[in-house]
């Protein structure tokens, strides 16, 4: 008879690091983000073994092969260091800050901050995985930051551990991103995770959100068939057995609705999987821009507002602009009658 606590067991991994009981870092703040080139396509290997297998993979002109090192590929779970390295990065760069491929980060932070074991075993994990990250090479002509690149190179061309404690666990480290990685982030390749993303226990359950928030992105829904989500996967299942792995997923997501952001279901008959928008991704518009007004327009304005503050008025009109305007000065002293007209109604 089975376990009544493992059959209510929840699929998501329990939060080992509650935001209340550490001291959060302005680093542990940052938004996870990955990017999107391997979003896309199957760069990290899905098994919990040493993956010493080279991986060659083509879809819609693009060409992938995967060669690891001794110590097998890097895997989903390795991606981890990547993402809180890109989600560093991105901060800086909204915050207006230059940034370099070199990150320099505390061991403990990026555990904390990826939902990892901080005891002795959780250091040794990221020894490991960062041999990993080093020792994949990747031959592709994906395109980032607007250039198209046939070479071979790491997803992290070096790791250094900056500092160790007596015991011998890692304190800091410093790892330096490949130029393919650094490009995606500079040109804003980016999509913004979920933070349970984190909490997802099983590799192919991360791999399948990546490429839901790839593919269905904003959308209310995103159909794919199981063939191409099993080639995008990079699953070297059968197709039954890939099936019945999904299936389990599903499963699981109709009981504890886990799966972030997206719900999942599989049109058996079709053989199609089915991605669900729970609402917690939303379409954001950019932000519509005016370049400098005339200086002339001001005295204009002032004469419209009896004595108000115009430059206020102007702040409000660009955070209130639905779309770019042909004539920045004629639409910004519309606003302001309008803005006149609404006191005279109201007053």
């Amino acid at each position: 008879m089975p376990d009544e606590s493992a059959v209510n067991r929840s699929p998501l991994l329990p939060d080992r690091h509650p935001q209340g009981d550490f001291f959060v870092c302005d680093i542990f703040d940052a938004v996870p983000k990955a990017d999107m080139a391997s979003m896309e396509h199957p760069i990290f290997s899905l098994s919990t073994k040493p993956d010493t297998r080279v991986r060659e993979y083509e879809h819609n002109g693009i060409k992938i092969a995967i060669k690891p090192s001794v110590d097998g590929l890097a895997t989903v779970h390795d991606r981890d260091i990547l993402i809180y390295c890109i989600s560093q990065l991105m901060t800086a760069i909204n915050d207006g800050k230059k940034v370099s491929p070199a990150v320099r980060f505390r061991a403990f932070d990026m555990l904390v901050a990826t939902n990892r074991n901080t005891a002795g075993s959780g250091y040794a994990q990221l020894k490991a995985a960062l041999e990993r990250l080093a020792g994949t090479r990747i031959s592709t002509n994906i395109v980032t930051g607007g250039q198209e690149v046939f070479r071979t190179f790491g997803l992290i061309e070096s790791a250094e551990i900056v500092r160790e404690t007596r015991d011998g666990r890692m304190q800091e480290v410093e790892v330096k991103l490949s130029d393919w990685v650094f490009n995606a982030i500079q040109s804003k390749e980016v999509l913004t995770l979920h933070r349970d993303y984190f909490r997802l226990r099983k590799p192919l359950e991360r791999r399948i959100y990546e490429i839901a928030r790839k593919h269905c992105g904003a959308q209310k829904q995103w159909r794919v068939s199981l063939l191409l989500l099993q080639k995008k996967c990079g699953s070297n299942s059968t197709l039954r057995e890939f099936r019945r792995l999904v299936m389990n997923i599903v499963l699981e997501d109709r009981s504890h609705d886990h799966m972030p952001d997206y719900s999942i279901e599989l049109d058996e008959q079709d053989d199609m999987v089915v991605f669900s928008n729970r609402q917690s991704v939303k379409l954001v518009l950019p932000q519509a821009t005016a370049p400098q007004l005339d200086p002339d327009v001001y005295e204009t304005a002032r004469m419209l507002v009896s004595g108000h503050d115009v430059y206020y008025l102007e702040r409000e009109w660009r955070k209130w602009l639905p779309e770019t305007p042909r004539n920045p000065e004629a639409a910004f002293l519309g606003f302001c009658r309008k803005w006149v007209q609404n006191r005279k109604n109201t007053g």
